[in-house]
């Protein structure tokens, strides 16, 4: 059989897979389940078009690990065949341990688990599948392999991931503030001293890259509304534990009602294999599935809230600059206990208030320019853009928000 395959992607053209393993990989129900993981979580209710998936994305990212790879052998600098494959698995399999609508519900579903975490252990797994054939491709992905350039490829502030993501989600949100000039960057790219650095005349690409960045957190990202359904959904799934871990039955798929019903640390996944093998089974579609049948629950918070997102009745949402206040939150608290029929206590899963922060630029993990001396200078010293420097500070915006149905 041949497994050297081109998949047409709409973003890149022609994605070329490089190898059997790879598409063995590829092929593997761990990794065809990010078919059913949107990329954005539940921004299509934004934006209509930000239909696209985890699999989509991961793709991606290995397309543009290749061509990075190629660039850097194009300017001398020695990479193996083996080198090349490890890597382009790397970036592949980095988001493997996303569940349900990716970053919306990480803190939720499992509290105190990362997704790298996660896709470090699926990544173990599919390597004792395949007799070691990932050995080299964890070493990357751990930072643990002596040619540190490779990891950052798959995890910095100049990494696959990101140029991807950017490039995709841009694309298919429609908010074209969030361009970047990918070829050009990739093209910039050069080894220094083992690490990953920006030839100087790539400078302007990158601070268009981090000002992309920062528009694109505000527009879709942290985007209000984007904030309020992720909120709702939070708010959702805690409601569900609530009731699934005081013994209340409720309709779920096998797999889902394990974690609804029992919290789970990163020790009990590695202690159990079986815990693994059922988040493995988890994506949108079992969230979604429930939330149909949760529609009609008798308690009456789960139902209303199941009913709002089905409907798209979505929170109405304030941002301010200053801290919100006691007084606010107790007059929200107040309406909804009267507007739903609820006891105060619960009125917490009916609304939310928080913060959000957008940092385009962390000045500790740095993005180098190898200047034309032979000197390596952070962007930030490097850009005679002020506005980069002023990207490096983290803008922190304070959120309350309530059903649209409640006056306050």
């Amino acid at each position: 059989m041949n497994k050297k395959k081109i998949i047409n992607d709409p973003v890149y053209g022609f994605i070329h897979i490089q190898s059997e393993l790879i598409y063995d990989i590829i092929q593997h129900p761990y990794f065809q389940r990010l078919r059913h993981i949107r990329q954005l979580g539940l921004a299509n209710l934004v934006y209509p078009g930000a239909m696209h998936t985890r699999f989509q994305h991961a793709l991606g990212a290995m397309h543009l690990m290749g061509r990075a790879l190629e660039n850097l052998r194009y300017k001398k600098i020695e990479i193996s065949e083996e080198e090349m494959e490890a890597a382009q698995l790397a970036v592949l399999l980095h988001d493997m341990g996303h569940g349900p609508f990716s970053h919306a519900l990480e803190e939720t579903l499992l509290p105190g688990i990362k997704h790298e975490s996660l896709s470090y252990l699926f990544m173990n797994q599919l390597n004792k599948e395949f007799g070691g054939a990932l050995d080299l491709t964890l070493k990357i992905f751990r930072n643990s392999y002596k040619r540190k350039f490779f990891h950052q490829l798959v995890s910095s502030q100049l990494d696959m991931d990101r140029l991807d993501y950017l490039k995709r989600d841009c694309f298919f949100t429609g908010v074209e503030e969030g361009t970047i000039g990918v070829d050009r960057i990739i093209a910039m790219l050069t080894v220094y001293q083992n690490e990953l650095v920006v030839e100087e005349k790539g400078i302007y690409s990158i601070e268009n890259f981090i000002t992309a960045r920062r528009l694109m957190y505000w527009q879709v990202y942290l985007h209000k509304t984007s904030v309020a359904v992720e909120r709702m959904l939070v708010n959702l799934i805690h409601r569900a534990k609530y009731l699934a871990q005081s013994g209340q039955p409720i309709a779920a798929s096998t797999s889902l009602k394990i974690f609804l019903e029992k919290p789970a640390s990163f020790d009990d996944f590695k202690a159990n294999p079986k815990l693994l093998k059922h988040f493995g089974n988890l994506d949108d579609n079992d969230i979604w599935g429930a939330i149909k049948f949760w529609q009609n629950d008798t308690d009456k918070i789960l139902a209303s809230l199941s009913k709002m997102l089905v409907e798209r009745k979505l929170f109405t949402i304030k941002f301010s600059n200053a801290a919100i206040k006691k007084e606010d939150i107790n007059s929200v608290k107040d309406a909804i206990s009267s507007h739903f029929k609820v006891l105060r206590a619960e009125t917490p899963y009916l609304f939310s208030y928080g913060s959000v922060s957008n940092e385009a630029y962390t000045e500790g993990q740095k993005i180098n320019i190898l200047m034309k001396s032979g000197e390596v200078v952070d962007i930030a010293k490097a850009s005679d853009l002020p506005s980069i420097q002023a990207l490096s500070k983290s803008v922190k915006k304070n959120y309350l928000c309530w059903p649209k149905n409640v006056s306050l």
